[in-house]
């Protein structure tokens, strides 16, 4: 693995197909004229876009604060963010931000794209995984076993 792909990992990739579809969702907003998903509540769609982008913030410095990018790949890490996600960096945008994004962008397209990335996202963090299954074989099976990949896992059974 070169160095780009060990600290970036899936990320530009992914954030390059996340944004295509996010532009392809509005084109198809646009050309279908497909609903809204709320009336007259641009406050309460407001406040919640603010409130989960706040979370994707504090998820995101929280992962930076737990991983120096320069050990990425290299060390195995079980604290902080890695805690309770094995991919804090995306979980942060996947779980939090583009949910928000959505409800703000208030259109169910945008709810669409934002349940569509999460497959995406899966199929492409498989080759970090499977990278790290083979550079730390029996750590990081049982590592997966405790921890949610873009949802925390708050809750684990003792090993």
């Amino acid at each position: 693995m070169n160095d780009f792909n060990r600290i970036f990992g899936s990320g530009p990739v992914g954030l390059s197909i996340s944004i295509i579809l996010l532009l392809l969702s509005n084109y198809l907003r646009n050309t279908f004229n497909i609903p809204e998903i709320f009336a007259d509540h641009y406050a309460i769609r407001l406040a919640i876009f603010i409130i989960l982008t706040a979370v994707s913030i504090a998820v995101v410095g929280w992962s930076f604060k737990s991983l120096n990018p320069m050990l990425r790949g290299r060390n195995l890490i079980r604290t902080g963010a890695f805690k309770y996600f094995r991919h804090p960096l995306y979980g942060a945008f996947l779980t939090f931000f583009d949910f928000g994004l959505a409800i703000l962008l208030n259109n169910w397209v945008f709810v669409c794209w934002a349940f569509l990335l999460h497959p995406i996202w899966h199929f492409l963090v498989k080759r970090e995984e499977n990278v790290l299954t083979e550079a730390f074989p029996n750590d990081y099976e049982e590592y997966c076993k405790v921890t949610g990949r873009f949802f925390p896992r708050l809750i684990t059974k003792k090993q």
